[in-house]
């Protein structure tokens, strides 16, 4: 065929929009700014590559917030099941734990994105590493390379550069500028799934950094997080970001806790009114509500001398302890962000409208989402209906 097209990017995104028009038979060329593609695919596979979730799509939908409009009819036409089938069709079949999340039985991303790199160079995919995209001139894209800048004119384009964060890996959100520039509102980047900082004292710094808090939860949510030298990280935090952010962003916001979830308050009460007055307050904690370790340090850090001698208090204190939060960490810590090219940009196909012809897939667009597949799920569903959309308008 006489078109050529450009993917801008090579992640998950990208390489699903590759994958879907050079198997149509269209010339393809990837252009990834790093040295190799799939920088961040093979960084989420480090701890087992969660490729997506098996609950029900109703539920699986509902995880995407305020963007569940738009991308409902997109993840439904690559919904958790046809993902499942994609990467066994690559190989690597996969199965679902204990919490409904999906992973490759070899519990790696190398293999499957071995796989998949080869299907693509059978597609014959020309993949140019090391072209960092610089901006539009005319209809011509712009690559900062090793060997000087480099312009080549294509057809049509699908963006997939990510979002804000973890820059080191490619995601730096360069491009906002260059789109703003050409009038495509970019809502900004907010970190998601992401720590938060307290304002710990030195002595609960220095005994404590690094400590993993188990068995609590968050209103209904259940699970663990870690104490950092900076505040509070980990998938109970991370669950939680969205709303944590932005009551921050409203005023003042603290993560509240449930210590002892599988205790009630009038439990905890009758334990506690049982240990001897002349009991240390640790003894006290330890013996009566089960709590020792971090968690006796949380309570002891966080309550006044005035609550820890109040039965009633310590108790409300144990079922509740607020956790006072002061900012998010950094947005390039953050396992994803919210924000990017806002919907009203793009149709229904994910092109823009300001730019015939220019397709955009993945973080680069605005939707945040929890962890535990929903994240590189969308990223896939964005590149197919990117690649989809560009085939269509081509056809046209």
């Amino acid at each position: 065929m006489d078109k050529h097209i450009a993917i801008v990017g090579g992640g998950p995104a990208g390489l699903m929009a590759a994958e879907v028009i050079s198997g149509a038979g269209y010339p393809v060329t990837i252009y990834e700014g790093m040295p190799t593609v799939g920088r961040k695919l093979l960084m989420a596979g480090k701890s087992g590559l969660n490729l997506t979730h098996a609950e029900v799509m109703g539920d699986f939908f509902s995880r995407f917030g305020a963007a569940r409009e738009r991308l409902e009819p997109v993840l439904s036409a690559f919904d958790n099941e046809a993902v499942r089938s994609w990467a066994a069709g690559l190989g690597s079949e996969t199965f679902v734990g204990s919490s409904g999340r999906v992973f490759p039985q070899a519990m790696k991303a190398s293999p499957l994105l071995r796989a998949w790199l080869e299907r693509l160079a059978e597609h014959r995919v020309a993949i140019r590493t090391r072209h960092r995209w610089a901006g539009f001139e005319g209809d011509t894209l712009v690559f900062e390379t090793p060997e000087g800048e480099v312009r080549d004119t294509f057809d049509a384009v699908v963006l997939a550069l990510g979002g804000a964060s973890w820059p080191k890996l490619g995601s730096d959100a360069a491009w906002v500028a260059w789109l703003e520039a050409l009038g495509v509102s970019v809502i900004p980047f907010r970190p998601a799934n992401c720590g938060f900082d307290v304002d710990w004292s030195a002595h609960f710094i220095e005994r404590f950094a690094g400590a993993p808090v188990k068995a609590v939860a968050v209103g209904a949510n259940r699970g663990e997080f870690v104490v950092s030298r900076h505040g509070v990280e980990g998938s109970l935090v991370y669950g939680q970001s969205a709303a944590l952010r932005d009551g921050l962003e409203a005023g003042p916001t603290a993560l509240v806790l449930d210590l002892a979830p599988d205790r009630s308050a009038k439990r905890l009460e009758r334990d506690l009114a049982r240990q001897p007055a002349k009991a240390s307050f640790s003894s006290r904690l330890r013996k009566g509500a089960g709590l020792d370790g971090v968690k006796a340090g949380l309570v002891r850090e966080l309550t006044s001398e005035a609550v820890r001698a109040d039965p009633a208090a310590l108790v409300g204190a144990i079922k509740a302890l607020a956790v006072p939060l002061i900012r998010t960490r950094p947005i390039d810590e953050a396992i994803s962000v919210a924000g990017g090219v806002g919907w009203d940009e793009v149709d229904a196909r994910l092109m823009l409208k300001k730019l015939p012809g220019v397709f955009v897939a993945g973080e680069m667009l605005d939707w945040e989402a929890p962890t535990g597949g929903y994240l590189l799920s969308a990223c896939l569903a964005t590149g197919r209906v990117a690649g989809q959309g560009l085939l269509d308008h081509l056809r046209a």
